[in-house]
């Protein structure tokens, strides 16, 4: 599977290129275009995701976000995960696998679901941002506070506290709502320049 993105930061589309027989999942409400004989079955994952397979001389598809932003290929290379804002995924390919439940993050949000999904293996993970994606590189010992609503995806190598920005305010692990999180490097994180309703 390639990537290549175009019309970025502000209305991405991704062209993923695909060798013979290869597939990714996607949902199919975020397909513009595909070269002829690539076909979509259902994933089993409910409506929103099908598996889109290339015929033996390979092929591409098109896809755009629901909504204005950037599209951001990121690299997997097999020793560490990712935990990424649910929802934000817009592809990926089986070698690319949602973790559920993940340790970390039940832990994290107290065993509820959470904002965020966990990701680990090898390959390219399609994100799909709200407005452009920054990063931001934290040196060993140095810590920032991210507002969720803004937040697209960090490394497993980080270290990271959830806390309520008041504590007798209304909260949601669901959202995000009330929360800020705390990370502390060495990492890079992922935001987006526009925050999530």
């Amino acid at each position: 599977m390639r990537v290549h993105t175009r019309h970025t930061p502000s209305f991405g589309v991704a062209r993923i290129s695909l060798a013979a027989g290869e597939a990714v999942e996607a949902d199919p409400a975020t397909l513009v275009a595909s070269s002829f004989g690539v076909t979509p079955t259902r994933s089993g994952r409910g409506r929103s995701a099908s598996v889109f397979t290339a015929p033996a001389e390979g092929g591409w598809l098109d896809l755009a976000p629901a909504e204005p932003g950037d599209v951001h290929p990121l690299e997997f290379d097999g020793k560490i995960g990712w935990s990424v804002v649910r929802d934000s995924v817009l592809a990926r390919p089986a070698t690319v696998r949602r973790d559920h439940p993940w340790p970390a993050l039940q832990a994290l949000f107290g065993g509820d679901a959470g904002f965020l999904e966990h990701f680990s293996g090898t390959g390219l993970l399609l994100l799909a941002s709200r407005g452009p994606v920054d990063s931001f590189t934290l040196r060993a010992g140095e810590v920032i506070t991210v507002v969720p609503r803004f937040l697209l995806a960090y490394p497993d190598t980080v270290q990271v506290r959830l806390r309520a920005v008041d504590p007798s305010g209304p909260q949601s692990v669901r959202t995000g709502e009330g929360l800020v999180l705390d990370f502390a490097g060495p990492a890079t994180l992922l935001v987006q320049a526009r925050g999530r309703d």
